[in-house]
């Protein structure tokens, strides 16, 4: 059974920095894809970081140079360092596993919410 499980978010001032934890059981992050997700409130969800399991990386435009998505197999856990936060990044943050065999897998953590507000 995979499981993802989100933590370190919380409330922030414009500015400031973050990084959320996606801690992954069932299946090695080193032969899936993974990624960061958002949707706030009244909006659809959203992409804003990928990783796939060959270390190719992508960012929604929005947080590119400011956001980096990252992975410790070690702790088989996936990390989105978060800097220079704007109050339109407020939203929850969904990890997200995926991989094809046969057929196309996909999991979703439940999410942490990063409010940043001064």
């Amino acid at each position: 059974q995979v499981q993802l499980v989100e933590s370190g978010g919380g409330l922030v001032q414009p500015g400031g920095s973050l990084r959320l934890s996606c801690a992954v059981s069932g299946r090695s992050i080193s032969v899936s894809a993974m990624g960061w997700y958002r949707q706030a409130p009244g909006k659809q969800r959203e992409l804003v970081a990928t990783v796939t399991s060959g270390g190719s990386t992508n960012y929604a435009d929005s947080v590119k140079g400011r956001f980096t998505i990252s992975r410790d197999y070690a702790r088989n856990t996936v990390y989105l360092q978060m800097n220079s936060l704007r109050p339109e990044d407020t939203a929850v943050y969904y990890c997200n596993l995926g991989y094809s065999i046969d057929r196309i897998y996909n999991y979703w953590g439940r999410g942490t919410q990063v409010t940043v507000s001064s």
